[in-house]
């Protein structure tokens, strides 16, 4: 009974870590639609709905892409990069490879 306690306890805990940070698809999502990423209203959700066009994204190691990334946010949304290893950069980067097509 104790050790399914402490397994509970730690399973639990385990829940609450990740709910609080780390990268995620949704909080990804929620960068992709987040229109404060840049200063002129636009949010990468603008240019692409539903991530058309954004099938390739898969195929970039994610080095690459985070560049790209960091570009349309400096370009096209007028905004700070983002750091290449953050949370928020990793999460958007697993959002964008969640785009890929058929045979990607």
């Amino acid at each position: 009974m104790k050790i399914m306690a402490i397994c509970l306890l730690l399973l639990l805990s385990a829940a609450v870590a990740n709910a609080e940070g780390g990268p995620s698809l949704e909080r990804g999502k929620a960068l992709f639609e987040n229109d404060k990423l840049g200063s002129n209203g636009k949010s990468c959700a603008t240019c692409h709905p539903g991530g058309k066009r954004l099938e390739w994204a898969a195929t970039f190691e994610e080095s690459r892409l985070a560049n790209i990334v960091n570009k349309c946010i400096e370009q096209s949304l007028k905004g700070k990069p983002l750091d290449p290893v953050s949370d928020d950069m990793r999460s958007l980067l697993m959002y964008l490879k969640s785009f890929a097509g058929p045979g990607y």
